[in-house]
């Protein structure tokens, strides 16, 4: 392996080496790239816990909109994201000029120069008719404009409802844009259910879950051997396992794996494999678990504690009782917690983990 780069990039929002289990998953937004308008995939919302690669799969929308030559704006729920993304439109306009816009890569990512948190009644109409004539002139030249936003559950409600007017005015006029965001699940389902967003229903619901641990196990059969890395016999079941099919656990043990083998000239011997996977499940505990559960309050704490004692899904009537708590006032921690994106539910009256490691953090034993 001499000269061989570490491919695995345990970082949110940067692509892997290789997206398992993902082939598929925006083929309805490539072909609506095609159209250019009025289709479904072109309407994409990305759902999924906290690492399981919402901003991934945006980077990957993003890079098919830019191999049709589409213009793309690329954005983050913080304050101001509608300011920054009227801001980064102009931008573009300018960019094109007066001249045919070439079937070329017009890509910005908002400066955060725009002022406020929501654009005022007469900037609103001004983004929209600005808009309108940049989408009209990309539409001209068989492109169009794509426009990303992460984490969504942080987004100023008011910012978001106005993007998705304007959004709603665009596509009813027929003009070539694409929207695509991505969230925790409740906080999206929440948002969906205010004024008027619900425009974004209609739009295309991509649920990001786990890989198969077979998927995982054969990813890094690939890439290791590639490499001409030599791992323990039968240790590849054992680090896929340790994975839990979560995509960012999957960089994170990959990448551990690979430097050990680079200590050991291509060598990972059983000791150094295994301590690996412990470094990498330490280093999910400090990089996901801690901070998804800072500012959790105590009582919320006390239920995810209730939780731990069992080795799956628990049931909400055993948590309550466990916490000492009416039914009622334990159902108010649990929602908070699944819109928080730490439990989700299992089936009838029973609750799991969103995020790998919780279980064991709270136990103790990570």
């Amino acid at each position: 392996m001499p000269g061989t780069q570490n491919p695995f990039r345990p970082t949110f929002g940067r692509t892997p080496p290789e997206l398992i289990d993902r082939d598929g998953t925006l083929e309805e937004f490539e072909y609506g790239l095609h159209i250019r308008s009025g289709v479904l995939g072109l309407l994409s919302i990305i759902t999924g816990a906290r690492g399981v690669g919402k901003t991934v799969m945006l980077n990957e929308a993003q890079d098919l909109a830019r191999e049709q030559g589409w213009a793309v704006i690329s954005e983050t729920s913080t304050e101001g994201f509608l300011a920054r993304i009227a801001d980064a439109a102009l931008l573009i306009d300018q960019e094109l000029g007066d001249g045919p816009p070439a079937r070329k890569v017009v890509s910005f990512t908002a400066g955060g120069f725009g002022l406020g948190t929501q654009l005022p009644r007469e900037r609103q109409v001004e983004f929209r008719n600005l808009g309108a004539r940049l989408l009209q002139r990309l539409d001209a030249h068989g492109t169009g404009l794509l426009i990303t936003l992460d984490e969504i559950q942080d987004a100023n409600r008011g910012e978001l409802l106005q993007l998705a007017a304007v959004l709603q005015h665009w596509v009813r006029e027929g003009l070539p844009v694409g929207f695509v965001c991505a969230g925790l699940p409740a906080a999206v389902s929440d948002i969906l259910d205010e004024g008027v967003a619900t425009f974004l229903r209609r739009a295309d619901r991509i649920d990001l879950h786990s890989v198969a641990i077979r998927d995982v196990h054969d990813s890094y059969a690939r890439q290791f051997s590639k490499a001409g890395i030599s791992l323990p016999e039968g240790f590849l079941e054992e680090a896929a396992t340790s994975t839990l099919g979560y995509p960012f656990l999957v960089q994170l043990v990959g990448y551990f794996l690979w430097k050990e083998a680079e200590r050991g000239a291509g060598v990972v011997d059983l000791a150094s494999a295994r301590r690996a996977v412990a470094i990498a499940l330490k280093r999910n505990v400090r990089m996901v678990v801690g901070p998804a559960i800072a500012k959790v309050s105590e009582r919320d704490m006390d239920y995810l504690r209730a939780m731990s004692v069992d080795p799956g899904p628990s049931s909400t009537a055993m948590v309550a009782e466990r916490m000492k708590a009416s039914l009622q006032l334990a159902s108010n921690y649990r929602a908070r917690l699944i819109e928080a994106g730490l439990i989700e539910t299992a089936g009838r009256g029973e609750v799991t983990y969103s995020i790998p490691g919780l279980r064991e953090h709270l136990r103790g034993g990570a």
